[in-house]
């Protein structure tokens, strides 16, 4: 298991992979918003939502359905920014898994990562966490 990568390459990697790891779980958990609704807790995040209130029509009236999911459609995301916080976060979170995979198998494969690779996975990594981090913020 050869590597061309130097210490401070090695370091990158594995806190790349973690950095992307944490991002995309943070993309797929449904705990963005918190609050209270119906007297229930309720949460949601760009795709998935947790107890949220549905209209049962043979009752002629509002329930709260107490589990998590996602929505049906992407249509049936709540605001067109939702809907562009969730393309955007998620191509984040996927940049970020590309370049961190790439990373961690150039501490396996001799000559995967040359400095030009590294500078070019370096701008996409900036990238990906600019799309990750400004969704994030509202920005």
């Amino acid at each position: 298991m050869a590597s061309s990568l130097t210490c401070a390459g090695i370091f990158w990697a594995f806190l790349s992979f973690l950095c992307a790891a944490a991002s995309c779980v943070g993309f797929f958990m449904p705990y963005w918003l918190l609050g209270s609704q119906l007297e229930k807790s309720v949460s949601f995040g760009t795709f998935r939502r947790c107890s949220y209130p549905v209209r049962d029509e043979s009752r002629q009236m509002t329930v709260m359905v107490e589990q998590c999911g996602r929505y049906a459609s992407f249509q049936a995301i709540p605001s067109a920014e939702w809907r562009i916080c969730t393309v955007v976060t998620g191509l984040g979170c996927g940049l970020l898994l590309l370049v961190a995979l790439t990373a961690l198998m150039g501490c396996c494969v001799s000559e995967l990562i040359s400095r030009t690779v590294g500078r070019v996975a370096g701008g996409i990594q900036f990238l990906g966490g600019k799309c990750s981090c400004c969704e994030g913020l509202g920005v």
